[in-house]
């Protein structure tokens, strides 16, 4: 019975070409009004994060899993990158923010927010993947209020502080895949 409802669905819609065309057209405009529901949402948390000011734990963790004091980061400006080593696309796009991070090491440095089921499986993403920076406790307390008071919905996900601690942007990771090495330079230029 469904098959033959299916049938006469497509039979319909492929005998009639202008019926065809309707068809096509209004999936594409949906399409299109979805693309640009999603882009003003992001906008949107753009402005309700931008400007806010957050505090980081005053100890963080190497790679080797020691305690290191936050004043080593005083000055510069800060990536918190939300991510973990299941992620493919926190897989890929890790090299292109060590390298980041390696052209602009006098002025910015990373703090990685993990979301990986261990503290080893942290330590060993960052050592794989040869990470410089220092991380917060795996799913310590601190990382989860971190990523529900800036809104974190998804990873990889990386969110520049300036020094006075102020979120600059929330697009720090689309900001670096399109602007590369420029992306630095805009952030200081929205401060």
């Amino acid at each position: 019975m469904l098959g033959v409802q299916l049938n006469s669905f497509y039979y319909k819609i492929m005998k009639n070409p202008l019926r065809l065309l309707l068809t096509l057209g209004f999936i594409g405009v949906l399409t299109y009004g979805i693309h640009l529901f999603s882009q003003s949402q992001e906008v949107a948390k753009e402005t309700t994060v931008s400007g806010k000011k957050v505090t980081l734990p005053s100890e963080l963790l190497d790679t080797d899993g020691n305690e290191v004091l936050l004043d080593e980061l005083k000055g510069k400006y800060i990536g918190l990158y939300f991510s973990a080593s299941w992620c493919g696309p926190c897989r890929t796009f890790t090299p292109k923010l060590v390298q980041f991070r390696d052209q602009n090491e006098e002025n910015f440095e990373v703090v990685l927010v993990g979301s990986d089921g261990s503290a080893k499986a942290q330590a060993n993403y960052m050592k794989k993947y040869k990470m410089p920076w220092f991380a917060l406790k795996n799913q310590s307390e601190e990382a989860r209020e971190l990523s529900l008071s800036l809104d974190v919905e998804y990873i990889p996900y990386l969110i520049v502080l300036d020094p006075d601690g102020n979120v600059v942007t929330t697009s720090g990771k689309q900001d670096i895949s399109r602007l590369g090495s420029e992306a630095f330079s805009s952030w200081v230029k929205k401060k």
